[in-house]
């Protein structure tokens, strides 16, 4: 090889079957889609949330259990108490956390638990179906305060307490009574005053004047009604009455007046009475009803031909609803019943106007309410199938669902944020609950 030829470069062509040309050393477009990127930060920022995210609460929390039997009574009070009964024994829950307040023996059972005056009135009753005196027991602390060798009743429109003898069941608003009648101190027991009725008659609360407290009315059997001052006794006003049934709803008060239903010259009547007075206000044709009632700030009357409401004070008609046989109060509205089956609502309903404020059509309401007052409501299943719990929603005029009952619960009472239901396991279990968990 000569020596000029290391003077010069030397160049050797491979070509492209070992190197590629120097345009793809860069290449001039993207490589991945242009979505690719932001999709893959989307993709890291969802994960990285959901990992950071509190799991979903459960719409019912067990708070409490308590061992109790089908026939053991329970009572869920206004000041959020929860008072069940076993083998005598009684027991006071709170219901905000589920804590132990206080435990009380009770020789004998009792067929149910009532309050009033901040007690327990525990009344036994024997196989004969007579009262065996009443024992009061404190809310709050569980002493038991006095006792009292006859019933301790109270009575529609009024908190007091009356020792009295009774003729018949004590159930329902009025109670007929016979012999002496006793208005008690709450307190100690004692007989604040007392009325001796000649045979039997028939006793209601109803309000007085403006700033005064509730008075009991008296009708006795001879049709003489007397009105007595609940504090000292008074006696404020006597008349006679017509010819009636009196008994457990009759008569009855609606919005401060008393109205009884009656037979009349020309069949069945309905007379309005000045609670304070005892002066008529008006007569009016009642044909074919058979109760009467009180509907908010009306007065229903129950009968053949359907609900008929109307204004106390004058007996003015402001709405009928003729596929109705009956309605109940619940809170400021009313709960109506068809004709066809008077054991399962139709809807909740205005009682102003006997507008229909929610259909009910397949729920059964529950006892109690939310801590916003609305009526709760359990969907209509098979025995043994879990049930929808809804809100019934007045504003929105429809069923809110809330979730599907655990498994295994039985009837249920609503109070603020909880309910109380009995459980096949022979349990009464308090539940707390969000109606914001939506249906489950």
């Amino acid at each position: 090889m000569g020596a000029e030829a290391f003077g010069r470069p030397v160049v050797i062509d491979l070509g492209l079957g070992r190197g590629v040309p120097e345009t793809y050393e860069r290449p001039r477009g993207h490589t991945v889609p242009q979505w690719f990127a932001p999709v893959v930060l989307a993709v890291l920022l969802l994960l990285s949330s959901s990992a950071s995210a509190a799991p979903l609460k459960p719409p019912f929390t067990a708070l409490l259990r308590v061992p109790l039997g089908p026939a053991d009574p329970y009572l869920v009070t206004a000041a959020g108490r929860l008072l069940t009964q076993t083998n005598g024994l009684i027991t006071a829950y709170d219901l905000g956390t589920g804590t132990l307040r206080w435990q009380a023996g009770q020789s004998t059972p009792v067929y149910r638990l009532r309050t009033g005056e901040g007690l327990v009135l525990m009344q036994p009753w024997t196989t004969a179906g007579a009262a065996d005196g009443t024992s009061a027991i404190s809310v709050t602390t569980g002493a038991k305060i006095w006792d009292n060798p006859r019933s301790v009743i109270t009575f529609a429109g009024s908190d007091q307490l009356l020792a009295v003898t009774g003729t018949r069941s004590l159930s329902g608003s009025n109670r007929r009574v016979q012999g002496l009648i006793e208005v008690l101190d709450p307190a100690t027991g004692e007989a604040r005053w007392q009325v001796r009725v000649p045979s039997t008659a028939v006793v209601l609360g109803v309000p007085g004047p403006a700033g005064s407290g509730a008075r009991m009315l008296m009708v006795r059997d001879d049709r003489t009604a007397r009105l007595y001052d609940l504090a000292d006794g008074r006696q404020m006003n006597v008349r006679s009455l017509p010819a009636a049934n009196y008994g457990p709803e009759n008569p009855s008060v609606a919005d401060g007046t008393v109205l009884l239903r009656h037979p009349g010259p020309s069949g069945m009547e309905v007379s309005a009475y000045d609670p304070a007075t005892l002066r008529e206000l008006w007569t009016k044709p009642a044909e074919g009803t058979f109760e009467v009632r009180s509907c908010g700030l009306l007065a229903c009357f129950l009968g053949q031909d359907g609900v008929r409401a109307v204004e106390p004070a004058t007996g003015d008609t402001r709405w009928v609803r003729a596929g109705w046989q009956s309605v109940t109060e619940r809170g400021d509205t009313l709960l109506a019943y068809p004709d066809t089956d008077i054991s399962r609502p139709v809807g909740l309903v205005d009682s102003r106007t006997g507008r229909m404020l929610v259909d009910l059509a397949g729920w059964l309401p529950m006892a109690g309410a939310n801590g916003s007052g609305e009526l709760l409501v359990t969907r209509e299943v098979p025995a043994g199938a879990r049930t929808m719990v809804a809100v019934a929603d007045r504003a929105a005029g429809r069923l809110r669902p809330i979730a599907l009952l655990p498994a295994g619960t039985g009837d249920c009472e609503a109070a603020p944020g909880r309910l109380v239901c009995r459980a096949n396991s022979g349990e009464l279990v308090v539940w707390a609950y969000d109606e914001t968990a939506g249906a489950g």
